[in-house]
């Protein structure tokens, strides 16, 4: 091989401290090494191998006298700056942020971040590198046929936070120059998927065969956990609260009252950004009434909590129901989902259902705008000016 190649020989020297490789379609050698973590690459501007290798060398002592003196700092590892992070959020947020949102970022970095990253330095985590790492997840999970698994746009959405999150802690403590763009150079916008729900008639199927199966379960041991789930779905539809908000309500969150003429219900919930309340519709005071009464509840005691989810799902396959129409698979949260379609197509003022809802009138606008077609008023859009 002769020292003007053009493909990519390597050569190490200095205890292998130092290397020197070739460019594809460059004549001059390249070299690089690492400087208190810190990867240093230059070009030796000499086609010659001998030449190109006192270059190197005498690049390399100066880098390091330099470092000696502290005029190079030693770099920072990505671990270290995630376990920096974690450890501020967990403070300053602790009592405002919801305990598993707080707990979703380390799983996230314990999981995947930290091993794509791995000791990186945050100062090498650029661009380029953040989008190899969204091809890595598009990627690396391989399905039984060996399809790719892709993750959902929302799942990879939440790593990036995350990643945004360590490199933001890294910029404040002086770890990180500046902060690259990470965002997302394809599919921004991307594609608006309506929630998957249940349509009235959907409902009324659903929560006739949950009745069903309370009255008449298929084992008798099983009759309280089929009482209990239909009692959820009423509960869900007429609330509007998430899963995870439901299984936090305590018996002493929840008040009986009379509200224009109809016995609703006040609850407190306490969900991801902290209490906030909602007023249900009358059809949850019932299931409400029968939990309290079906388990005895004192004040401290939690409604629901564990929620029948393989029940339910069985459920729904027996009804044929487990994807809508657009394949999307229903769960619990389909129900909270049944609860804002119903309204607004019952025509509720979004703002006072956003409100209700603990959301914002731009999500539901966003998620829901296939029920809005029910709130627009048709004799103000086909208007027309009277012909002369």
């Amino acid at each position: 091989m002769t020292e003007t190649t053009t493909t990519t020989a390597r050569h190490k020297f200095l205890d292998g401290k130092v290397q020197l490789y070739m460019r594809a379609g460059s004549p001059h050698w390249q070299c690089s090494c690492s400087i208190a973590g810190k990867q240093k690459r230059t070009s030796t501007k000499e086609e010659s191998l001998a030449r190109a290798k006192d270059v190197a060398r005498d690049w390399y002592l100066g880098l390091m006298g330099k470092y000696r003196h502290g005029e190079i700092k030693e770099g920072t590892p990505f671990k270290k700056a995630a376990k920096h992070f974690l450890t501020e959020y967990t403070a300053i947020t602790e009592g405002e942020r919801n305990a598993k949102y707080v707990e979703g970022h380390g799983i996230r970095l314990r999981v995947h971040l930290e091993p794509f990253f791995g000791d990186k330095m945050v100062e090498e985590i650029t661009p380029g590198l953040v989008q190899e790492y969204r091809v890595h997840r598009m990627t690396s999970r391989l399905d039984k046929e060996g399809n790719p698994k892709r993750p959902s746009r929302s799942t990879i959405h939440s790593e990036i936070i995350t990643l945004r999150h360590v490199l933001k802690t890294a910029q404040r403590h002086g770890w990180l120059p500046y902060l690259p763009d990470i965002s997302a150079p394809y599919k921004t916008s991307g594609k608006i998927n309506h929630r998957a729900w249940f349509s009235p008639e959907e409902y009324k199927q659903l929560y006739k065969a949950t009745g069903e199966r309370a009255k008449k379960p298929l084992k008798e041991r099983w009759r309280t956990a089929c009482e209990d789930l239909h009692d959820y779905v009423l509960f869900m539809v007429n609330t509007g609260l998430r899963p995870d908000e439901a299984k936090r309500v305590e018996l002493r969150d929840i008040e009986i009252v009379e509200d224009d003429g109809q016995r609703i219900l006040h609850i407190s919930v306490r969900g991801k950004r902290g209490v906030g309340y909602c007023k249900s519709m009358p059809g949850a005071v019932m299931p409400f009434s029968r939990m309290k009464k079906r388990h005895v509840l004192g004040a401290k005691d939690l409604l629901f909590p564990r929620i029948q989810r393989e029940l339910f799902n069985t459920i729904l396959d027996e009804l044929g129901m487990k994807q809508d129409r657009e394949g999307n698979p229903r769960t619990a949260y389909s129900l909270r989902h049944t609860y804002i379609s119903f309204r607004l197509m019952e025509g509720a003022d979004i703002y006072q259902v956003a409100k209700n809802c603990r959301t914002s009138v731009e999500m539901i606008e966003k998620f829901y705008a296939s029920h809005i077609k029910d709130m627009i008023d048709a004799s103000a859009i086909n208007t027309r000016k009277p012909k002369r």
